[in-house]
C-alpha cells in the first residue's frame, strides 16, 4: 500500500535528509552569528539652540545646524546668559535643531536606505530650579517639523511632516534635587519612518509658551534636548534579504513539487495535506525579497506590509500546529473536516485579527502622521502594554495546548503498539521504525513552537522597550537567534513538505490475509473516500486496531 514519504523512504536516504537540513538549520545561524551584524542600531544626538530672530514669521523656513545655511547658535538657555539678556530673547524664538545623521570623527555621515526604518525618541535635560516650577506629568506641547534631503549642502529641504504635538513628561521628582541637577525622565516618542529613502533628515522642535491657555506651563528648565535614533543595521539588511532570496525559490520549489505529488493521485487532497500546501504558500509570502525594492523606491509602507505578512505567517503556522497534532491523535472521531477545529481555529484568528489592528492603529496612522504613536498617552501606554503582556500569556498558553496535543498524539500510537507482538517480525520492525519518526516528527514540532513562542515575546518586548520609555530594560535578539528562527520556519516546512507528500512507493505485504490481525491498516488520517492502496500505513495501523 501507497504512504507519504516520511513512511516509504528508506533510512539511508531519510538521515541524509535529515541531516541535509540540519546542517542548513546550522548554516542559518552560524551567517546571523558570525557573519551579520547586530540587527538595529542606536545613533544619538544632541540638539543645536538655533535663534530664529522672527519668531515663526516665516514659516517655511529651515534652521540646519551645520551647512553652509547654518543656523545662529546659542550655546546656552541660562535666562542669565549675557546674550539672551541683551537680546530679549524669548522661548518662541528658540528652535531645537537636529541633524541626522550626527558627523562623526568631523566627517558627516548619511543614512542609507539599507536602513529600513528610523524611529526617533526624544530625552529632555531638565534642570532643576526652584525658581522654576515643574509638576509631575506635565503636558508638554511640541511644534514638529520634519525635512529630509538626499544633498548635503543644497540647502533645499524637502518637508516630510509637521505637527503640534502633545506629551506628558514623566520624571522622577521624589530624589532630593540640588540646584543644577538634572531629571531622571522617560522618553518621549517622537516620529517613525517606515522608509529610509534620503541620506539627511532635519528634525525642527519649537516650544512655544501661551500662559493663558496654559501651554508648556511647569514643565519645568528645559536646557537640551537629545534624539536617539534607532534604525536596522544596513549589514544586517543584506543578509537578511540575500537568505529570503535564497529560500525563496527552494521553498517554492520544493511547494510546487508537492502538489504535483498530489495531483497525480486518484483522490482528492486531504485536510493535512490542504493545510501544507497553505502553509507552503504563506512561507513563500514571507520568504518573498521585495524588500530590495526600497533601494530603488521611497516605499513608506513597506514595514507595515512586513508586518502583515508576518502576522498572516504566524496565523497560518499556529493553525497549521492545531491541525497537524489533531489528524494525528487518530480517535474514533471522524477527522479530516476543517469543522471539527472550528474553536481553535477560531481562538488564533481571534488574536491574530487583534494584532492586525493594533498594526493599523500604530503603524497605519503613522503613514500620513510619522509623529502619532499609542504610547503618546497614559491610556495609549496602558493598552499598549496590556496588549503585549496578554500576547505573551496567549502565546504561553497556546504552547501549552500544543504540548497536550501532542501528549495525545504519543498516548494514541502508545496505545496500539499493544498489538506489535503479535505480528510478525519484519511487519513489527516496519511498524516500530514508522512509530519511531512521527514521535521524532512530533519532539521536532514542539521544539519549533517553542521557538516560535520565544521569539514572538522577544521581539514584541524588544520592539516596545524604546516606546514605553525604559531604554534600561535592554532586551534585544542577536542576528543569530533572528537568523536561526526564520532558517528553523524554513527548514521545518521544507521537510514536511518533502516527507509528507504522497510516495509512489508500496509498502510490501507480509503474511497478510483478510482475517488476520496483520491485515494492512492505517496510521494517518485520510478521507473515506479514498481507497486502501492511498492511504498512510502509519494511520491504517492506528485505525485498524482502534476499530478492534
Amino acid at each position: 500500500m501507497a504512504g507519504v514519504v516520511l513512511e516509504t523512504l528508506s533510512w539511508r536516504k531519510l538521515i541524509t535528509l535529515g541531516v541535509f537540513l540540519l546542517i542548513l538549520q546550522i548554516v542559518f545561524f552560524l551567517i546571523g552569528a558570525v557573519i551579520a551584524p547586530a540587527p538595529t542600531h542606536v545613533i544619538s544626538m544632541t540638539a543645536t539652540k538655533c535663534l530664529d530672530r522672527n519668531a515663526y514669521r516665516d514659516k517655511n523656513k529651515w534652521f540646519p545646524p551645520r551647512g553652509k545655511d547654518a543656523c545662529e547658535s546659542l550655546q546656552s538657555l541660562d535666562p542669565s546668559d549675557k546674550k539672551i539678556q541683551e537680546e530679549g530673547i524669548t522661548a518662541e524664538q528658540i528652535v531645537f535643531s537636529f541633524w541626522i545623521p550626527w558627523p562623526r570623527n568631523g566627517q558627516q555621515l548619511k543614512m542609507h536606505r539599507y536602513f529600513q526604518f528610523l524611529l526617533a525618541v526624544l530625552q529632555l535635560d531638565i534642570e532643576h530650579d526652584p525658581q522654576v516650577p515643574i509638576v509631575d506629568k506635565a503636558k508638554l506641547q511640541m511644534d514638529i517639523r520634519l525635512a529630509a534631503s538626499n544633498k548635503q549642502d543644497n540647502g533645499n529641504w524637502t518637508l516630510l511632516a509637521s505637527s503640534i504635538e502633545d506629551r506628558n513628561i514623566d520624571c522622577d521628582l521624589t530624589k532630593k534635587m540640588d540646584k543644577g541637577d538634572i531629571y531622571d525622565c522617560d522618553l518621549l516618542q517622537l516620529f517613525e519612518l517606515g522608509s529610509v529613502h534620503h541620506h539627511y533628515y532635519l528634525v525642527n522642535i519649537r516650544l512655544p509658551t501661551f500662559p493663558l491657555k496654559g501651554i508648556n506651563i511647569d514643565i519645568g528648565k528645559i536646557v537640551d534636548m537629545h534624539i536617539h535614533g534607532i534604525h536596522q543595521n544596513g549589514g544586517f539588511s543584506f543578509v537578511w534579504f540575500s537568505l529570503k532570496t535564497a529560500m525563496f525559490p527552494m521553498v517554492l520549489g520544493i511547494l510546487i513539487w508537492f502538489w504535483r505529488r498530489i495531483t497525480q493521485m486518484c483522490r482528492p487532497a486531504n485536510l493535512l495535506e490542504r493545510t501544507l500546501f497553505a502553509l507552503g504558500i504563506v512561507m513563500t509570502i514571507l520568504n518573498c525579497p521585495i524588500e530590495w525594492f526600497t533601494l530603488a523606491f521611497d516605499i513608506p509602507f513597506m514595514l507595515l506590509l512586513n508586518d502583515i505578512r508576518q502576522g498572516v505567517f504566524y496565523a497560518m503556522l499556529l493553525s497549521f500546529w492545531i491541525i497537524f497534532t489533531g489528524e494525528h491523535i487518530m480517535d474514533q472521531t471522524e477527522r479530516n473536516r476543517l469543522s471539527l477545529y472550528w474553536k481553535h481555529l477560531a481562538a488564533v484568528v481571534f488574536g491574530c485579527l487583534c494584532m492586525f489592528v493594533f498594526e493599523m492603529c500604530e503603524r497605519g496612522i503613522q503613514l500620513k502622521n510619522p509623529f502619532f504613536s499609542v504610547w503618546t498617552t497614559p491610556t495609549g501606554t496602558n493598552l499598549a502594554l496590556a496588549f503585549i503582556i496578554l500576547a505573551g500569556v496567549a502565546a504561553s498558553c497556546y504552547f501549552l495546548f500544543l504540548c497536550y496535543m501532542v501528549v495525545c498524539v504519543f498516548k494514541t500510537i502508545s496505545a496500539k503498539r499493544m498489538t506489535l507482538p503479535s505480528m510478525s517480525s519484519l511487519r513489527r520492525r516496519f511498524y516500530m521504525g514508522l512509530i519511531y519518526r512521527f514521535k521524532f516528527l512530533m519532539l521536532v514540532t514542539l521544539f519549533c513552537s517553542a521557538m516560535t513562542v520565544i521569539f514572538f515575546i522577544i521581539s514584541q518586548l524588544s520592539e516596545g522597550q524604546w516606546k514605553w520609555g525604559d531604554e534600561d530594560l535592554n532586551i534585544q535578539y542577536t542576528s543569530g537567534f533572528f537568523t536561526g528562527v526564520y532558517g528553523m520556519w524554513n527548514v521545518y516546512i521544507f521537510g514536511l513538505l518533502s516527507m509528507y507528500a504522497p510516495s509512489h512507493k508500496t509498502v510490501v505485504e507480509v503474511d497478510a490475509d483478510e482475517n488476520s490481525q496483520e491485515e494492512s491498516v492505517q496510521l494517518t488520517q485520510l478521507p473515506s473516500s479514498s481507497l486502501p492502496s492511498e492511504t498512510s500505513a502509519l494511520q491504517a495501523f492506528v485505525s485498524k486496531t482502534a476499530q478492534d
